[in-house]
């Protein structure tokens, strides 16, 4: 009669749950495997919780790995759950490492003696039976584990009302805990562990949730073993996760960095695929030529590699796989063998409306020459062409660009062959007259050169060479003391309204020619230089993004210098083409830039230049929609800047204290500081992502191109 009351009991206490409140309670069970109970919570706080195994159900699980997921809850999976109640959340726990109980040194003392008993008897071990009792045996089995507390799984209720919808949230901590309750702890496998390690979260796109890409598989230590029972529980990102982002990939060479990397191309490539058809522009500056060529690193024993990345387009659906070979465009410094349609990155220095650009690049190469006067004058000159309507300024202008292109000519870069000079109406008849009246009357230093001077100058279309000879004559005569140049321009300055015949520009100018190391020093932009290009490289790279296109730069055949001045020019035209956008009040281009080898592109660590483009592209990048990938292996020399506003991380196994010491900074990636450094293994990395609120230690697969 008594079991009859306290069952009826039982019943009026219990919650009445409808059916979507029942439903709901399955979202949280849905985590929880009641064949993998392991143990029990004995001492739990804020950060830390410890945790009570015993070997038989330690054995039963496959083991507890270092840093593998464990969930502490209350609930049974088998009973009515309200999800309403406290009680009804998951803890999600990660191993950290062993806990002493307090018999320790009590089971201690007890192990050392049986191992005491059993020395030099090859055939037993110290916890065979035949040494030592069972009650002692079961007793000694019980250890404990530290775990750190990751966060709560409970049910959060979307929509009030008469039709309210549930979700699975996590939040990033405990909000409460009662140190006299206990908690049954459970190993997440199979499915159970896929739902906790593909999780996304508040920063999830709704759009995305339906797409995400397989990168690997769990995997939670070096030691990998099939019993351990986590084998083929597949790990996928959001590639959304990347866009507008900064994300990092560190770890030694040949331990996967450029494998994920490749993953995510292919990845973002296919967006292009899915429902909707999202295009995102993306550049890859590639130092090593490895994205850009087919390589023997990553080689298929079929011929040349079919896994580059070039050939990503080769996924798409057969029936439009020669339009999709359009939508991967490579660039370099040199054409290769193997890359007929290989576009140069090289600009005309020549070409009008490449003048001020290949100005700029000059001055970027003689920045290390500010000291000098007349670099420093040099740099100051720009070429901003007047309006239509003030033929003084034009012909100034014509002037000055003539002097400069010669003076291009002197230091190197070869001229267009479509291109000839034009004196035509440049050179004043009273200053050619008067340099013609110094060579006769012998005034001057030179009086035969003023005379070959006058002569080139007055004929209509001169040589380069003889310009260039010109010019450097000029200089002299307009600086000679002794020559008539002054009193010619004191009467060119009563006549004219506009000054000096020789104005500022064209002084800084010829000023160049005068010292041997003036064109000298220009030539170290030859290897920028082609005659025979029409546009500008940057732009033509912004065209191809704007339309939602793959860009290879392959820089392996530029020296170091070079490889860093373009990767710069490019980013700071993208940056700023992004900038000009959101200002005009337009949506901004959606790029993502690749950068491998960072550190011999980002700025170093020990530079504080805020305004580098890389340094505003990490603070600003965001809201400009332009995210950046990069990966090194020397992450102590990434900027902090650019460190600090990284949201996705894949870490690989690096092998110093300088390096991991950065990395623990950042979430909780200090939990891994031991197994980055030890972990050798290729293609295992910690990953987490802007999606993702906890760090995922995976096992990635190796990059393939699937062909459609």
């Amino acid at each position: 009669m008594a079991d009859l009351i306290s069952t009826s009991s039982d019943r009026l206490d219990k919650p009445q749950l409808t059916e979507k409140l029942a439903s709901a309670a399955k979202i949280l069970t849905s985590l929880i495997d009641e064949t993998a109970y392991v143990g029990e919570v004995y001492s739990l706080g804020y950060e830390e919780a410890l945790v009570q195994i015993h070997d038989y159900h330690r054995q039963t699980v496959g083991g507890i790995p270092a840093l593998s997921f464990l969930i502490a809850t209350r609930i049974a999976p088998s009973a009515q759950t309200d999800i309403r109640q406290e009680d009804a959340s998951v803890i999600l726990l990660r191993v950290l490492d062993k806990a002493n109980l307090p018999n320790a040194d009590e089971a201690l003392r007890v192990r050392v003696e049986n191992a005491q008993r059993v020395s030099g008897e090859l055939d037993k071990n110290w916890d065979d039976r035949g040494v030592m009792d069972p009650t002692t045996h079961n007793l000694l089995s019980y250890a404990g584990v530290r775990c750190r507390v990751l966060g709560t799984y409970y049910v959060s209720i979307i929509n009030q009302g008469d039709s309210p919808t549930y979700r699975l949230t996590f939040g990033s901590d405990l909000s409460n805990y009662y140190p006299n309750r206990g908690l049954k702890v459970f190993k997440p496998r199979g499915k159970f562990l896929e739902i906790i390690a593909n999780y996304r979260g508040e920063h999830a796109d709704e759009s995305a949730a339906s797409y995400t890409v397989p990168i690997g598989q769990v995997r939670y230590a070096s030691t990998h073993r099939p019993f351990q029972q986590i084998d083929g529980v597949p790990v996928s990102i959001t590639p959304l996760d990347l866009l507008g982002q900064k994300t990092a990939l560190f770890g030694m060479t040949r331990t996967g960095k450029s494998n994920t990397t490749k993953i995510m191309l292919r990845s973002i490539f296919a967006l292009r695929w899915q429902a909707g058809g999202r295009r995102i522009g993306q550049i890859v500056f590639d130092p090593n030529g490895e994205y850009a060529n087919e390589n023997e690193q990553d080689a298929s024993g079929e011929g040349l590699n079919p896994e580059a990345i070039k050939n990503v387009w080769k996924c798409g659906p057969s029936e439009n796989q020669e339009e999709l070979k359009k939508e991967v465009v490579t660039y370099g410094i040199t054409k290769h063998k193997n890359d007929p349609d290989r576009k140069l990155m090289l600009l005309n220095f020549y070409r009008d409306e490449n003048l001020q650009i290949g100005k700029e690049i000059i001055n970027e190469a003689l920045s290390d020459q500010g000291s000098t006067i007349y670099i420093r004058n040099f740099t100051d000159v720009a070429f901003e062409e007047p309006a239509q309507d003030d033929p003084s300024a034009i012909t100034r202008y014509r002037r000055q660009v003539l002097c400069y292109r010669a003076l291009l000519n002197k230091a190197g870069l070869q001229p267009p062959d479509d291109m000839s000079p034009n004196t035509s109406r440049l050179f004043n008849q009273e200053l050619l007259q008067a340099m013609e009246h110094d060579a006769e009357n012998g005034l001057g230093d030179t009086p035969t050169d003023y005379r070959y001077c006058a002569q080139v100058l007055r004929t209509p279309n001169p040589s380069w060479d003889q310009l260039t000879q010109a010019f450097k004559i000029l200089r002299d005569y307009i600086h000679d003391p002794h020559g008539s140049y002054n009193q010619f321009d004191q009467a060119y300055v009563e006549t004219s309204s506009t000054g000096s015949w020789a104005d500022d520009t064209l002084k800084k100018i010829l000023q160049m020619y005068h010292y041997p190391n003036g064109s000298r020093l220009i030539g170290r932009v030859k290897e920028q230089h082609s005659s025979s290009i029409t546009s500008d490289y940057a732009e033509d790279v912004y065209k191809e993004l704007e339309k939602g296109n793959l860009v290879i730069v392959d820089q392996s055949s530029g020296n170091p210098e070079l490889n860093k001045a373009n990767a710069d020019r490019v980013m700071r035209y993208i940056f700023e083409a992004n900038q000009k956008k959101f200002r005009n009040a337009e949506i901004p281009t959606e790029i993502l830039v690749y950068v491998e080898e960072a550190h011999n592109v980002l700025p170093s660590s020990r530079e504080l230049d805020l305004q580098d483009v890389w340094v505003r592209t990490a603070k600003e990048g965001a809201k400009y929609r332009i995210g950046i990938v990069y990966a090194t292996q020397e992450v102590s020399s990434i900027q902090q800047n650019i460190l600090r506003n990284t949201a996705n991380w894949f870490i690989g196994h690096l092998n110093n204290t300088d390096e991991t010491r950065e990395i623990r900074k950042f979430y909780d990636f200090a939990d891994f500081e031991g197994s980055i450094l030890r972990a050798q293994d290729k293609g295992f990395l910690r990953v987490k992502t802007l999606s993702n609120p906890y760090v995922i230690p995976v096992q990635v697969d190796r990059f393939s191109i699937q062909v459609g």
